[in-house]
């Protein structure tokens, strides 16, 4: 056994409340693909963080290439030859792939010499970027390729990426893996974080799973099933979810010719998207990020009015009706950007609980608010969908992603709609919560609800769609049903295959 790249040695982190690490040790060989594990809350994000200089330990050393590592900031963290990929791009879309990769160094030489750097790299990596493009045009894919590249410009020693396939198609996770297959061989360590244990499988050496803080345990992803792994991360069996026997029901939102401009310059125009949802049913929408999923959830949700005909609720046009209205008879929707969109980060869980449950909750008499009703509201979505919190006067910037996330779509699952409309709904969520999500999904639709559900993650759709539609550039594939479609058709339907796709159902 060769010394190891990165040793970690009782590392403690404790907050307010909460002890996110502790004692957590262990080690990260040279070329190793090694997966950190575990489920929401479990101190995967505080563990990378203090890896890469943004928190300090309480206690706890580490040691890269058997010296000391102490960094104080991510600035030293590059330094010694630590990367990162972070879930959320940090990139301005108004400037260039070159400017992009100058904010990220220290010294950065002439904007030729980094574009022909960028050349170099991708060439040598197979991850096609041109250079001069404008951010805002590339695809969630491409953009992805841009923090890759900046990070290999660094030359890094290990390189941490968390949720790197998130918003990628089936094609571009094939294209990443070969990366990092090719830098592991050339020496690299790659400390990887994934909620889609099949890839883990697929690609890391080792693992290491945390639970509420600490080390539970080591195993082969190889040689270890994905369940295996999932019930060692929340140290109980794992809830497969189960769709329940339905009849049709009949229509209750229909979409006619909906086309509307793109809200703004990077923004993605949605154009004649016809399409009828039954009582009942769930609707897959996959598609990969910056295609349309945004407006076409303001579009949904009254955000962004359209031409009245376009919406229609219950045989009703609907698509003039702001937000609230929309609540009211029952059309109620969960946005993909849970921190600013679907929660107020400075606002307590109970002040967000009234956002949005306020009319059908009937949370509040000729303008005063019911607080004790409000706050007994959210106590149930806490208690019902498992959210991780002391209470709820906690803020919603206290909750760790997965379970903010849990606590925006039990808001508005409590609210029994006749149609919610997800976008996202388990992105960045521990296994056990995403199969208790899905499941809360399947169970609304077994009362007759009519769910929409917008998502990147194929396996999620596949496994709680009754029809499935591609969203590209705005337009919508004819719907296919789920059953029995292939990850290689839907791939291309991802890629704008559509006309492929509608001759096939037509035919």
């Amino acid at each position: 056994m060769t010394e190891p790249l990165l040793r970690l040695t009782g590392l403690t982190k404790a907050y307010p409340g909460v002890v996110a690490n502790k004692d957590v040790s262990f080690e990260i060989q040279p070329g190793e693909v090694h997966a950190l594990l575990g489920e929401n809350g479990a101190g995967k994000s505080t563990l990378v963080k203090t890896i890469y200089g943004l928190v300090k330990p309480d206690s706890g050393t580490m040691t890269l290439e058997g010296t000391a590592f102490t960094p104080a900031e991510p600035r030293a963290a590059r330094a010694a030859g630590v990367a990162m990929v972070f879930q959320h791009f940090s990139l301005f879309d108004a400037m260039n792939v070159a400017e992009n990769i100058a904010l990220g160094m220290e010294n950065p030489p002439p904007q030729r010499e980094i574009a022909a750097q960028v050349r170099k790299v991708s060439d040598q990596y197979g991850l096609p970027l041109d250079p001069d493009r404008v951010v805002g045009e590339l695809s969630a894919g491409e953009r992805q390729r841009v923090e890759i590249i900046r990070c290999l410009l660094q030359d890094p020693k290990l390189l941490i990426m968390d949720e790197p396939t998130s918003v990628l198609t089936p094609q571009e996770v094939a294209i990443l893996f070969e990366t990092l297959k090719q830098l592991s061989a050339e020496g690299t360590a790659i400390l990887y974080i994934s909620h889609k244990l099949e890839e883990i499988r697929t690609l890391c050496d080792n693992a290491t799973v945390l639970r509420l803080g600490e080390v539970v345990g080591e195993c082969d992803p190889k040689a270890t099933s994905a369940r295996e792994m999932a019930e060692l991360m929340v140290g109980t069996k794992l809830h497969v979810p189960e769709k329940a026997a339905k009849p049709a029901g009949e229509t209750v939102l229909a979409l006619q010719a909906l086309s509307a401009p793109a809200p703004h310059q990077f923004g993605t125009a949605l154009r004649d998207i016809t399409i009828d949802i039954s009582k009942g049913e769930v609707l897959g929408i996959g598609g990969v990020a910056g295609n349309g999923q945004d407006e076409l959830v303001a579009a949904l949700s009254g955000e962004m009015r359209v031409a009245p005909d376009m919406v229609q609720f219950q045989g009703q046009p609907i698509g003039q009706l702001p937000p609230n209205a929309r609540r009211k008879i029952g059309l109620l929707a969960a946005p993909e950007e849970r921190m600013g969109h679907a929660a107020a980060p400075d606002m307590s869980l109970t002040e967000n609980a009234i956002m949005t449950a306020m009319t059908r909750e009937n949370l509040t008499t000729k303008g005063f608010l019911h607080w004790a009703k409000a706050r007994r509201f959210a106590e149930g979505v806490i208690k019902d969908f498992d959210v991780r919190t002391p209470g709820p006067a906690n803020a919603a910037r206290s909750l760790s992603g997965g379970n903010l996330q849990k606590f925006v779509i039990g808001r508005e699952i409590l609210q029994a709609p006749d149609v919610l409309v997800v976008n996202q709904p388990t992105w960045g969520v521990d296994a056990s919560a995403a199969a208790a999500i899905r499941q809360a999904l399947l169970d609304l639709a077994a009362k007759g609800a009519a769910v929409i559900c917008i998502s990147q993650d194929l396996d999620e759709l596949m496994e709680i769609s009754d029809r499935f539609a591609a969203l590209n550039e705005g337009r919508l594939s004819a719907p296919r049903p789920a059953q029995g479609l292939t990850v290689e058709e839907i791939g291309l339907m991802l890629g704008g295959a559509h006309d492929m796709e509608v001759a096939h159902v037509d035919a």
